[in-house]
């Protein structure tokens, strides 16, 4: 009798994609895939644990599917992922609910593991995290199927002072250019009409296997696959956006004007602390170059509050900072003090409300410059992907413009008299805005 696993997935795209391979293999391996928790033999958790925020999400996931064992079909709980790798012991002795921990480097050995846990063995295979998929290795895509995450790379070499990916994930890890395309010609012939190129650092893309950064090469190549209609990239470095990559940003048709730069802080002493590579006044040159050389670029950012040592002074001068670049999207979050990191030793802890409130702060004021700027686009026609036909309201469809990454970015509400399928590309008049979506009508 086939055993049925089903599996969750937390935390980033680049999780998801090691998700799918995790499917692929047990698929390949003769289990059979449910989407229903209750109806799983095995549970398999991909967790994340890069801020406290997510390790507590994934600990809750634990306990929550961990209940199926007393009151549903489940026989074996399997915990995988970030969480895994980083507190295999604690989790041990901890939780013992959990039948087997797999490192983010054994993900692939989880179809051998699951007949030893059904046997009554407790299992734990954590080491050094090393693996990198390949074009040829099986996938089950999880993202509708018009969207698919192109993972580039593994790893980081940044070793930003607050971040334990690297310890997490190892270094820097470059798929070969021949590699991705291969895996990207696949996907589009499998009906994907989106590519999001995600990696640790994509613009760190190359430096490992050519001698130096090779995106802007690596988006030519994707850019010439027949079908493919856009191209996104997100997780880029600012100190690693060349004039090449500009350049494709406003003149390559299928590349989304579209640029996820996480910057993290604009006061220059935080940076530092941060062991960050980039100053506020090198930043500021990026920002007004993208914008002069590609019109239209959406840019979105990210920034950490109450880093240690930050001032009241010096979280102003990063609300300044938002208030002269007025960024398109912007997601602002309360510093994690995570043990291992460079940063959690750091004098001048900040008290958590006071990140709370300048959390609160930032957004405020984003949300602000958010509405303004949307409220520019009315009476624009802008290109829309068709995602879903709204379920309360007739005749009303739900999309993303090119300036919108699917779970973290705005959506576009617009009206059509057409029929329209998921995946389509199409033109839409922009009629009202709100701070972080459009509305209008199908341009027939």
């Amino acid at each position: 009798m086939t055993v049925k696993v089903g599996l969750v997935s937390l935390g980033c795209p680049k999780n998801l994609v090691d998700s799918e391979v995790i499917l692929g293999f047990l698929k390949n391996a003769g289990f059979e895939i449910t989407n229903r928790e209750q109806d799983a033999e095995v549970l398999i958790i991909n967790t994340c644990s890069f801020i406290n925020d997510a390790k507590e999400e994934s600990i809750k996931t634990i306990i929550q599917l961990a209940r199926l064992k007393n009151g549903g079909n489940c026989r074996a709980l399997l915990v995988t992922g970030c969480l895994a790798q980083r507190y295999e012991k604690e989790l041990l002795a901890e939780m013992p609910e959990i039948d087997a921990l797999i490192g983010t480097g054994y993900i692939t050995d989880i179809p051998a593991i699951i007949p030893r846990v059904l046997a009554g063995e407790s299992f734990s295979r954590v080491g050094i995290p090393g693996y990198l998929h390949t074009s040829n290795t099986p996938k089950i895509q999880t993202t509708p199927r018009y969207t698919a995450y192109l993972k580039i790379a593994e790893g980081c070499n940044n070793c930003c002072s607050y971040c334990i990916i690297p310890a997490l994930r190892g270094k820097y890890r470059s798929r070969t250019m021949e590699d991705i395309l291969n895996e990207a010609v696949k996907l589009v012939e499998y009906g994907v009409k989106e590519l999001i190129l995600v990696a640790q650092d994509t613009t760190f893309y190359g430096i490992d296997l050519y001698g130096r950064p090779v995106l802007d090469d690596l988006i030519r190549r994707l850019a010439a696959v027949k079908d493919l209609v856009w191209l996104r990239i997100l997780y880029t470095y600012p100190t690693l956006i060349t004039d090449g990559l500009i350049k494709l940003l406003a003149t390559e048709e299928k590349l989304c004007r579209y640029l996820d730069m996480p910057l993290q802080h604009a006061e220059n002493e935080i940076l530092k602390k941060m062991n960050r590579y980039s100053s506020r006044e090198e930043t500021v040159r990026l920002v007004k170059k993208l914008r002069a050389d590609v019109p239209g670029i959406t840019i979105r950012t990210s920034f950490i509050v109450g880093f240690p040592g930050e001032t009241e002074q010096g979280f102003q001068e990063l609300l300044d900072f938002m208030e002269e670049l007025k960024f398109d999207r912007v997601g602002v979050f309360a510093y994690s003090r995570e043990e291992g990191t460079a940063a959690a030793i750091l004098p001048g802890q900040v008290p958590e409300e006071i990140k709370q409130e300048r959390c609160h702060r930032a957004m405020f004021q984003q949300q602000k410059i958010s509405l303004e700027k949307n409220l520019k686009k009315i009476g624009k026609v802008i290109t829309v992907l068709v995602e879903e036909r709204s379920l309360k309201k007739q005749g009303v469809y739900i999309g993303r413009s090119e300036g919108d990454a699917p779970d973290i970015d705005g959506r576009v509400l617009f009206k059509s008299n057409l029929v329209l399928q998921q995946g389509e590309i199409v033109k839409v008049l922009i009629k009202n805005a709100r701070e972080y979506d459009l509305s209008g009508e199908l341009i027939q």
